[in-house]
């Protein structure tokens, strides 16, 4: 008991102690030196360190590596023009033709039902590309939209989907949309195209012309668009079966005790065959419908700096970098000493040019 209070009374003062010398935090020093300022592309520029840090950050200058935009860059794309693309592909063992269109709006109100898309007026631009015939991922080629762009007013971009009455028309066809991008014609950033908007980023949802009674079974997802027809009612599927064993509440799934038991498994309510509903296998018009897009600023981001040194680096004498590019470009290291309560920072700049 006696070693326990001592322990008692002993930590705090050891904390204390541990949390002053945290807390004396040292400014770092960095000192960088170049044997000259002006080098040739593919030359190896050299940098000469001298000085105590924790960590060493290093910007080129270059785009996408400048500490002018270490806060975020931003792009004005208004008025460069913009064109659409993606890839299209066919799936499943579907037999039906013709179901897949591509369509343009500005003046969709966004509403989510299909009397929205149907009040709205849309441009048929299905001609302009090229989909897919089969299994093959196709690309669908360029269509030059900047016409139909503009910081003012929105674009839609809308693929409709038919599918027929399948018992007489054959299975409806899995159409896969992927690799979509609304590119701005600007110049590059870099190498680095700009865009407008793509498969992510253009918020496609689905619009159902029988959402409660015939749905369709598309989804969407982060890389892909699958269109896919509306589950029809077969009255020779099992489930029309007052006998199927999914009703059998004596089933080995239900039960605990079983080897076959599923524990999210449910008796379902049998519910027979309708034959005069019109839900059946009806002839359904599915819309998926992309948020609007406008041709105005983007956000890249920050610029990241690369990390040269570490806290499992002792020392860096020196840091040895190429230019590919011709250019004057403004060198920043960022050199830090860190701890558990903060962080402190010195910045150090020089400027290089690079020639041909």
């Amino acid at each position: 008991m006696q070693y326990k209070f001592i322990w008692l009374i002993s930590l705090p003062l050891v904390m204390a102690a541990c949390s002053e010398k945290l807390g004396d935090l040292e400014e770092p020093s960095l000192e960088v030196k170049v044997e000259k300022t002006s080098f040739k592309v593919d030359e190896p520029v050299v940098f000469t360190f001298s000085g105590t840090q924790t960590s060493i950050s290093f910007y080129s200058g270059e785009v996408f590596n400048d500490y002018a935009f270490k806060d975020g860059r931003t792009v004005e794309l208004a008025g460069q023009g913009a064109t659409l693309d993606f890839f299209s592909q066919l799936a499943g063992t579907g037999t039906q033709t013709g179901q897949l269109s591509v369509w343009l709006s500005d003046n969709y109100n966004g509403g989510g039902d299909l009397a929205s898309v149907k009040a709205a007026a849309w441009t048929d631009v299905t001609n302009s590309f090229t989909l897919a015939t089969g299994t093959a991922n196709v690309a669908s080629g360029k269509l030059d939209i900047s016409s139909r762009v503009s910081k003012n007013k929105p674009l839609y971009i809308g693929f409709k989907y038919i599918t027929k009455p399948q018992a007489t028309n054959g299975l409806a066809r899995v159409w896969w949309i992927q690799s979509l991008a609304v590119r701005s014609k600007a110049e590059l950033l870099g190498e680095k195209e700009l865009l407008l908007a793509d498969q992510e980023s253009a918020g496609f949802r689905t619009i159902n012309q029988f959402p409660a009674d015939a749905p369709s079974l598309t989804t969407i997802n982060a890389t892909r668009i699958t269109l896919a027809g509306n589950k029809y009612k077969d009255p020779l599927d099992s489930i029309y079966n007052p006998a199927y064993s999914i009703y059998d509440p004596k089933n080995p799934i239900y039960d605990p005790k079983s080897p076959s038991y599923q524990p999210t498994a449910k008796v379902p309510v049998f519910v027979p065959y309708d034959p005069n509903s019109p839900y059946n296998d009806p002839e359904t018009e599915t819309w998926v419908i992309s948020r609007p897009i406008y041709e105005d600023k983007v956000n890249l981001g920050p610029d990241r700096a690369v990390s040269i040194k570490g806290i499992n680096t002792d020392v860096l004498d020196n840091y040895t970098y190429t230019y590919k590019t011709p250019g004057t470009y403004k060198v920043y290291f960022v050199a830090s000493n860190h701890n558990i309560d903060g962080a402190k920072t010195v910045v150090r700049q020089l400027e290089l040019t690079i020639t041909p």
